[in-house]
């Protein structure tokens, strides 16, 4: 009989896209069945702290709080080039002004909100709200700058806002190295035959939808929010690439960097355990 486990991702095209061949049983992992949980990441980073799901979607950030209780797959990461958080604002803003102000941030324990604060060399005064408000948020005047995830990125220019500060363009000037956004972690108490097998699983369902991109194009779009089908498909070719299939040298080289710097600068908590089970 196989146990039951959920896995929680977001609706967001790039998780919907890559993970819809598990979560519709057109790849298998041996001994197990998914149960679908969809969620904010910052929702899933949440749940997270309090170990609740299996397997999961988180932001690195937050994995850098739970590896204790969590290790990273993998398959299924958000990294990559020319594809990082970005700070908007109103015209007429300058990056001085982000150490004075507050900001608009999709969560505390997003990557995006650690990487501002490595930026700054602190952590700013900030106000945590749905990543889908916080353009909104700043195009209403109610915040002098707004940190910007996901489709975000593609769509802020509409609300008459200015890119103050692309932070994927400084972490990949500061190491060299792509940057890392999210990533699929499994809880460890599964054991490590799980591991194996989940990972396989996770790899296959992003291939299968790298090379047959239609097969989920319907449930990409139920889960889109209304949003274009060009933001959607700019979306996914900007986030599933072929780090999501496997993080390779190069993206566990982002992830180690991404987590020592985060805890030289006393955002991540120190710990022993390694970031994934082998």
């Amino acid at each position: 009989m196989s146990r039951e486990i959920t896995f929680g991702y977001s609706p967001c095209p790039n998780d919907t896209f890559a993970f819809h061949a598990l979560s519709h049983g057109l790849v298998k992992a041996p001994g197990f069945k998914f149960k679908t949980r969809l969620g904010d990441v910052e929702e899933l980073n949440r749940l997270a702290l309090q170990s609740i799901l299996e397997v999961t979607k988180l932001s690195f950030h937050a994995l850098g709080h739970v590896l204790d209780k969590y290790a990273l797959l993998n398959a299924g990461s958000a990294l990559g080039r020319g594809c990082g958080p970005l700070v908007v604002a109103k015209p007429g803003a300058e990056p001085a002004d982000l150490a004075k102000v507050k900001v608009a941030v999709p969560g505390r324990l997003t990557t995006a909100q650690m990487l501002l604060s490595l930026y700054l060399g602190k952590t700013p005064e900030v106000e945590p709200m749905e990543f889908s408000q916080v353009m909104e948020a700043v195009a209403q005047g109610r915040f002098k700058a707004g940190l910007v995830i996901h489709e975000g990125r593609f769509t802020y220019e509409r609300l008459g806002l200015i890119r103050l500060l692309d932070l994927g363009e400084w972490w990949e000037a500061e190491t060299g190295l792509p940057i890392p956004l999210g990533c699929i972690a499994m809880r460890r108490d599964l054991g490590k035959e799980a591991y194996g097998i989940i990972d396989r699983a996770l790899g296959e369902s992003v291939n299968m939808a790298m090379q047959h991109p239609l097969k989920s194009k319907e449930y990409v779009l139920a889960h889109a929010q209304e949003m274009e089908a060009s933001v959607v498909e700019s979306h996914i070719g900007l986030y599933v690439n072929d780090f999501t299939a496997d993080l390779g040298e190069a993206g566990l080289k982002a992830v180690e960097e991404a987590l020592i710097r985060g805890r030289q600068s006393g955002l991540l908590p120190q710990t022993d355990y390694p970031l994934r089970m082998e």
